[in-house]
Parts: structure tokens; C-alpha cells; sequence
């Protein structure tokens, strides 16, 4: 899986933003479980997923605080 590029969340609102976080964090918890259960291939993606989150967070925070339109 790609990284999101920060510059497309800023596209979105932030109600579309908490869905997309929603998403991602299902599928985190669903990519650390295989892991557990050694039925995850790609390990790097763990990481991307909480890169990913950790963007969308920046950019709902910023939204919410009105730095970014």
C-alpha cells in the first residue's frame, strides 16, 4: 500500500477525513493481527498504515484549529 500524500487529505473534509481514520485503523488492527499470526507477507506495510494515520491526524488537526482551508 502507498502512502497517502498529505497534499490529497487536505483536499478532503474533515468528516470524510474521520471515515478514511476509521478505515485505516481497521485495517491496522487487521495487518498487526496477521502479523501475529505470521500470515502477513509485507511487514513495511504496518508501518505506511501508521504513517498513514498519523498524516490524517495532522491534517483533521489543522483543519479543526482553521490553519488549512
Amino acid at each position: 500500500m502507498k502512502g497517502t500524500k498529505a497534499v490529497e487529505l487536505r483536499e478532503k473534509s474533515v468528516e470524510q477525513l474521520e471515515e478514511l481514520l476509521l478505515a485505516e485503523r481497521a485495517t491496522l488492527f487487521k495487518a498487526r493481527r496477521d502479523l501475529v499470526f505470521r500470515q502477513l507477507a509485507d511487514t513495511a506495510s504496518v508501518k505506511v498504515r501508521r504513517h498513514n494515520i498519523a498524516r490524517i491526524l495532522t491534517v483533521i488537526s489543522d483543519k479543526k484549529k482553521g490553519a488549512v482551508n
